[in-house]
């Protein structure tokens, strides 16, 4: 595990080809190699990026890891954090999860429990400001922990998280070793990666071929285990992956989109031989906000949805019905929100059609 801490952040950015949502009327389809999110996994491995956000390099972290259909941990900094509410947000609605990794980066076990009580709560209350969730997971900077330490992340319901492999990346691991690194994972095990180095950005597209060579997908961190396990809705809220579920029988009220073209969708597919994941934006082109919002669309014949994010799913197949997680629930005048799921197909892998936000039917 690494005991050097890096005193630089280099903000680099790299040119990796993914498919990116993009603010127009074309629906962007990437056909790659089988991701590691297919619909049969044999494994679940967690893949987790310490030290973010930073500016410059944290979306095309999100760009390439949402193109290649995984998710991811992001254990933040709270000094990084607060200056950048935007990108911590950006990886809520991306469908990552948040955890916890201190102010700024200190050696814990050499603080007192008042040192630590103020790392740990001052992130806390710095995340939960930024997504409404307050973590459920830390990871101790330079993986440094003792019983004082353990006794503090409880007063915070914080598991303590560790890793398994370390990738190196921190230490200037080339893309080829992170991505040896990531093919050492095993069912259930973590993987220590960095939200900063461009390397780690460009591994991400053979990391997903790896995982999903040896039938594993990305999943969530388990709080009661400390282990990698399958997206089941837990962790952080907002950006959990919850299983399709039934809308409520009395939703509450909405406001439509004003005027018959004040909305508009556009969907990034990316697919493989059996499965797909689409990331849909959704846009407020009116000139006053959208509450309470749901998104009904019509999926193209043999697709079924699997697990979603930033939204749930009621029916799984035909015409859909995407509600808002609570959190994202209003959408300011010219503002969007990301939402996406993962689904099966059998050989058709095209974009949804029909969309429409609280009754009134959208652009693309």
């Amino acid at each position: 595990m690494p005991s050097i801490r890096r005193f630089t952040r280099p903000v680099l950015a790299v040119t990796v080809a993914v498919a990116a949502a993009t603010v127009g009327s074309a629906v962007a389809i990437t056909v790659a190699a089988p991701a590691s999110q297919a619909a049969t996994c044999n494994g679940y491995v967690g893949l987790t990026f310490d030290d973010g956000p930073t500016p410059g390099n944290t979306q095309n972290l999100l760009n390439a890891l949402r193109s290649a259909g995984l998710r991811a941990t992001f254990f933040d900094e709270g000094q990084n954090a607060a200056p950048n509410p935007s990108l911590v947000q950006a990886t809520a609605s991306a469908g990552m999860w948040i955890g916890n990794h201190s102010w700024d980066h200190p050696h814990m076990t050499q603080l007192s429990t008042a040192q630590m009580n103020t790392e740990i709560g001052n992130t806390q209350q710095t995340l939960q400001q930024a997504t409404g969730a307050a973590p459920k997971l830390f990871r101790p900077p330079y993986g440094e922990t003792n019983a004082t330490l353990k006794s503090v992340e409880a007063q915070y319901g914080l598991t303590e998280i560790i890793w398994d492999v370390d990738s190196q990346d921190w230490n200037g691991a080339s893309t080829s070793a992170i991505v040896q690194a990531n093919a050492r994972l095993t069912n259930g095990q973590i993987i220590l990666m960095h939200d900063w180095p461009a390397n780690t950005v460009a591994a991400i597209p053979q990391i997903a071929s790896g995982l999903a060579s040896r039938n594993l997908c990305a999943g969530m961190i388990s709080p009661s285990t400390g282990r990698a396990v399958a997206p089941t809705g837990g962790g952080n809220p907002p950006p959990s992956s919850p299983t399709p579920t039934v809308r409520p029988t009395t939703p509450p009220p909405t406001s439509p989109p004003p005027g018959g073209s004040g909305c508009r969708v556009t969907s990034t597919v990316s697919a493989w031989n059996n499965g797909l994941t689409n990331n849909l934006t959704i846009t407020n082109t009116g000139g006053s906000a959208v509450t309470n919002w749901r998104l009904t669309f019509t999926l193209p014949s043999g697709q079924t949805i699997t697990s979603g994010w930033s939204a749930t799913y009621s029916p799984t197949s035909g015409q859909v019905t995407a509600t808002n997680a609570g959190y994202n629930s209003t959408i300011a005048p010219n503002s969007s929100t990301a939402i996406g799921y993962q689904a099966t197909h059998t050989g058709n892998a095209a974009a949804p059609t029909g969309f429409a936000l609280n009754g009134v039917s959208c652009g693309s």
